[in-house]
């Protein structure tokens, strides 16, 4: 029986194969990156759930290393594409270009774009213009592109992970607030703690480098998906989500106080979709086929923190997104007013 057939008597079993399977991953990217267990989590489980993910820090941290270490432990066809300012649409997607036959007869061919790909490293995505970061739209959205009135679909599974500097740093373009809601995780990466920094120069200034080994491939990804979509969840925790999804909404009736005072604009339905589907995971992960409130709460600020936007008084304040988004969980209770 395939992971995908949910049976009470096999249910087990298939939680402890997508157990060794997600830790497998965990443990093999591991191996390279140091000190970013949190990130490295977050974005094994935005995988897992067949979303795409943002991750944010600044140079030199390794987010680039990361993506690279997770196309070498899934047996998925990576891709690159290197985001600059003089980037075009045409050179993510692919264009039609003029073939001729061994007859020389002379017809239209598409010519696939980098974008063609399982998994897609979007390197510096906010170093290109705004109409080239729209290119990436439809794929993400749609999981097919449009050229010349010819829609393509891309191969599953599809993932986009995409890297970006801070937008305050020089020679950078804010992303889309319509191509930000297509990622279902903003994960942030962090400078590491000492004792990490020090694992990392071991690791990196030596003659040994570690090299991770392939564990796992693409139908195997497709049936952990399938697996996470079918764990139930509770009516009483869907309305958790639902309520602090809306609690985010400054003129909504369950918003709270300092949504109503901070925030211009609250997340969107795909904020919720991405909270139920990643603490799927998340119980999952932690060998249970069933959602709790925790879970929900733990996936909660990078399903969120990048659908928030906060208003000029709380940016006046020198308040993040995620310090909000803390308030509004606590004041948020896990049982619905009566």
């Amino acid at each position: 029986m395939t992971m995908t057939e949910v049976n009470p008597a096999s249910i087990e079993p298939q939680v402890a194969d997508f157990q060794r399977r997600y830790q497998g991953i965990e443990a093999e990217v591991g191996k390279v990156i140091v000190g970013h267990k949190e990130v490295v989590g977050q974005t094994v489980l935005c995988l897992m759930i067949g979303g795409h993910a943002l991750l944010e820090g600044v140079p030199g941290l390794g987010k680039t290393m990361l993506v690279r270490t997770l196309s070498q432990v899934l047996d998925l066809q990576f891709s690159r594409i290197q985001f600059t300012p003089d980037l075009m649409p045409a050179d993510i997607v692919g264009t039609s270009i003029v073939s001729t036959d061994d007859r020389g007869n002379r017809a239209w061919q598409f010519q696939p774009g980098p974008i063609f790909g399982n998994l897609i490293l979007a390197d510096e995505i906010n170093r290109a213009t705004p109409k080239t970061q729209s290119a990436l739209l439809e794929a993400m959205a749609e999981q097919s592109v449009s050229v010349a009135k010819t829609t393509h679909i891309m191969p599953n599974p599809f993932f986009v992970l995409a890297t970006q500097n801070p937008i305050e740093m020089e020679g950078t373009y804010p992303l889309p607030e319509a191509q930000l809601d297509r990622f279902a995780f903003k994960i942030s990466v962090q400078s590491p703690a000492l004792a990490d920094l020090l694992t990392i120069l071991d690791r990196t200034t030596g003659t040994q480098t570690p090299e991770p080994r392939n564990v796992i491939n693409a139908a195997e990804i497709v049936e952990m998906k399938k697996l996470v979509r079918a764990v139930p969840v509770a009516s009483h925790v869907k309305d958790y989500i639902g309520r602090l999804v809306l609690a985010t909404h400054p003129d909504a009736p369950q918003a709270v106080e300092i949504a109503r005072k901070f925030i211009r604009f609250g997340a969107s339905p795909r904020g919720a979709q991405a909270i139920i589907l990643a603490a799927k995971v998340l119980a999952l992960r932690e060998g249970r086929y069933n959602v709790s409130f925790a879970d929900v709460r733990a996936v909660l600020l990078p399903a969120l923190r990048h659908r928030v936007i906060l208003n000029f008084e709380g940016q006046a304040e020198g308040l993040s997104t995620d310090a909000v988004l803390r308030k509004v969980v606590d004041a948020t209770p896990e049982a619905a007013p009566v």
